[in-house]
């Protein structure tokens, strides 16, 4: 006897700009992930990114997760097997939260499939994910949708969710950028004044974002010190067309670890024509008022 569910996941920005490891966006850009339980085996099917890891088994990152998110909701018959079918939308290593969206897919699904998911918060769920993917920037909004902040107590990672309508534009580059090489490249420490820099531009974020400021402080509030200028020698054209960006007034960071960048607004509503140019696509999207999610079985696509 086999049961199945299929969970919608979105893309995520994390950082933007001063906010590092702690802000994040869900963008209206999703994955969808089928997961139906089996006697035995594991059977992976991927239309999309990353059909590559189709005969990964055991090893593929939702099926890993499933598991262990099963173990820890609590005790019952864990399935011999698993049947996975991934709709990849969100480009892999581009710096849009594919990984947390992966972590997130195979976490819902166990809630949803597990004899005692109900009882498995969304606060314990979060901790998961965040213990998996290693830093909470991208699980929070994956899991809350909106704006998130996210931060870590001792007793654990915590989130504040906020309601956010606002356009963004991606540019996502045909290159990909691991995330681990990324974050290498950032120093062991900084400068008091670059951390006072940062700490005041990621409140005044918060505060333009929410209270509709206006361009020139979003510009602003978008400005970083702690880790783009140090992450750019890998990823230069990302780097100019921020720059290029920002010189044309329109506020836009680094997506994530990158190498896609992100900007506030569409082209056609409050700043410029920009072209970035061969080798990248551009998407016109929102921020997702929605995290991860359960699909009706009526509306499943397999």
């Amino acid at each position: 006897m086999s049961d199945s569910v299929t969970v919608e996941v979105p893309a995520t920005s994390a950082n933007l700009g001063p906010g590092f490891d702690s802000l994040g966006l869900a963008l209206t850009y999703h994955d969808e992930v089928t997961v139906e339980t089996a006697s035995s085996g594991v059977e992976i099917s991927i239309e999309g990114e990353g059909q590559e890891l189709a005969s990964l088994g055991e090893e593929h990152l939702i099926v890993q997760v499933f598991r262990r998110a099963w173990e820890r909701i609590g005790p019952a018959a864990a399935p011999g097997g698993v049947r996975l079918h991934c709709v990849n939308r969100i480009p892999h290593s581009r710096g849009m939260g594919s990984s947390s969206a992966a972590i997130v897919a195979g976490i819902t699904a166990a809630r949803a499939l597990h004899p005692a998911g109900g009882a498995f918060s969304d606060d314990a769920a979060f901790a998961l994910a965040t213990e998996i993917e290693g830093h909470p920037d991208n699980v929070a909004p994956c899991l809350a949708g909106g704006l998130t902040i996210a931060w870590t107590r001792h007793d654990g990672p915590r989130l504040v969710r906020l309601d956010l309508d606002a356009p963004v534009t991606v540019f996502v580059p045909d290159q990909r950028l691991a995330t681990e090489r990324a974050r290498g490249l950032l120093p062991a420490s900084v400068s008091h004044a670059d951390a006072a820099a940062n700490s005041a531009r990621a409140a005044l974020l918060i505060a333009a974002l929410t209270s509709k400021l206006g361009y020139d402080v979003l510009l602003d509030a978008t400005e970083d010190r702690l880790h783009q200028s140090y992450r750019a020698p890998a990823m230069p054209g990302s780097a100019a067309l921020v720059e290029r960006l920002r010189r044309a007034g329109v506020p836009a960071v680094v997506s994530g670890a990158g190498p896609t960048v992100l900007a506030f607004g569409w082209p056609t509503v409050g700043w410029p024509q920009i072209e970035a140019g061969k080798g990248w696509d551009m998407h016109q999207l929102n921020v997702s008022p929605f995290g991860a999610r359960v699909q009706p079985r009526d509306s499943r696509t397999r």
